[in-house]
Formats: C-alpha cells, sequence, structure tokens
C-alpha cells in the first residue's frame, strides 16, 4: 500500500475504528469463479476434479495453505479423510453473552475490529485472521491471552480445529460474536474484498458486513444451541 494511503488511513483512524481495515498481505483466501460471457460469473467447478458445482456445496480447509477448497460431493467424500484437507464445520452458534472487555481485546493484539480465531491443528497455537480490501492475513494469538478469552467464555474449548472459528465484529456496540463453520468466516472476507469502495470501504462496511451477521444471527443457535 502506497505511503499516501497509509496516511489517509491513519487520519481516518482518529475518528473510527472502521479505517482500521487496511489493505494487508493476501493469504487464504476463497476461491472464485471465473468471468463466463458478457461478463457473468463463471458456474463454479470443483477444485480437486473441475467439475461443476452448484451454489450450496462443500468445502474443504487445506490445512498446510490454510485455503478453502471447494469441492464436489464424490470430492468432498474421498478426501475429507485426507492428512491435508478438514472438513469445513457444520454448526453456528451465537455468542450472547461473551465475556470480551477492551483490556482482554487489547491483549489478543487485534489491530482491526474485525477478525476471525482458528485453532490450528497444524501449528497447535490459536491463528487470528484479519480481513481487509487485499484478502485476509494471518497472526498467531498470544497463548496467555487466548487461554484467559476461554476462561472467561468456556464454550471456546469445544472449538472444533481448523473446521471452526470463533469470528468477532467489534464496529458494532455491542460486539457481535458466533462461532462459525471455517468457510462462512472466508466468505466473509471474500465479500470485503470484493465489494470493498474508496478508502473507508463504503458498500463492503456498511452493508456487506452488518448483512452478514445477521444471516449469521439467523442461522444460529445462541449459547450452546446448534443449528
Amino acid at each position: 500500500m502506497s505511503a499516501r494511503l497509509d496516511e489517509m488511513l491513519a487520519a481516518r483512524r482518529r475518528s473510527t475504528p472502521v479505517a482500521r481495515l487496511r489493505a494487508l498481505a493476501q493469504a487464504g483466501q476463497a476461491s472464485r469463479p471465473d468471468a463466463g460471457p458478457a461478463g457473468r460469473p463463471a458456474a463454479e467447478r470443483c477444485d480437486i476434479c473441475r467439475a461443476p458445482l452448484p451454489d450450496d456445496h462443500r468445502h474443504l480447509l487445506h490445512l498446510d495453505e490454510r485455503r478453502i477448497v471447494c469441492a464436489c460431493e464424490a470430492c468432498w467424500a474421498l478426501h475429507s479423510g485426507d492428512p491435508e484437507y478438514r472438513p469445513a464445520g457444520t454448526r453456528t452458534i451465537w455468542l450472547e453473552p461473551f465475556d470480551l472487555d477492551d483490556e482482554l481485546w487489547a491483549r489478543l493484539q487485534i489491530p482491526i475490529a474485525l477478525a476471525f480465531f482458528m485453532r490450528s491443528s497444524v501449528t497447535g497455537g490459536v491463528v487470528a485472521f484479519y480481513p481487509s480490501p487485499a484478502g485476509a492475513t494471518e497472526s498467531e494469538l498470544p497463548l496467555e491471552a487466548w487461554e484467559e478469552l476461554t476462561r472467561r467464555n468456556p464454550i471456546l474449548s469445544e472449538l472444533d480445529p481448523d473446521a471452526e472459528a470463533l469470528i468477532i465484529n467489534q464496529l458494532t456496540q455491542p460486539a457481535q460474536c458466533a462461532i462459525a463453520p471455517i468457510d462462512r468466516c472466508y466468505e466473509l472476507v471474500g465479500l470485503i474484498k470484493s465489494r470493498w469502495e474508496g478508502i473507508s470501504g463504503g458498500a463492503a462496511l456498511e452493508e456487506a458486513v452488518p448483512a452478514f451477521f445477521a444471516a449469521l444471527r439467523a442461522r444460529a443457535g445462541v449459547a450452546g444451541a446448534v443449528r
């Protein structure tokens, strides 16, 4: 990102946390379909065998690359047990209430107000992912801070490694928190990347993020109930 853009973002940061969503290094984003005739999106295809996919299809997480893989039913069944893949989770839990104050958020060392957190079977730790106009970047969390968050919210000890994540939106007050399938979390990254406008985000933050969390809440159970 240019120095000029960094200066503009720094100025915005003094007035709103939205401006903290800076362009960061791209890593591990969900695959997107190529454009078809007349600019229409081509039908999505299985990332493994290239068979056409319906809109409602399965996903795997490539563990080493931390990349979402779109899969047909046959490839999902064939590869979901492979050591390099992990099937995306299925449960959605709306965490309300959720014990996370400003001091603990600071200890988590999250530079923006929107992130998701995954327990990684590869590293044995917890990885934070930050959506941005450039995609997603990741960072290992301080172990002590995550342990404190889990102590306050014991349901986090049940987080299924690689398959699901804790997702937190601090752009709202109070913050919105949920456990969601890992492919849904990467979906938010794709929404922000594809709909980001200008410096402040535009539709990406004003429309896409609230709509995403509204849909997440609509399909979720609350505080341990699973849907």
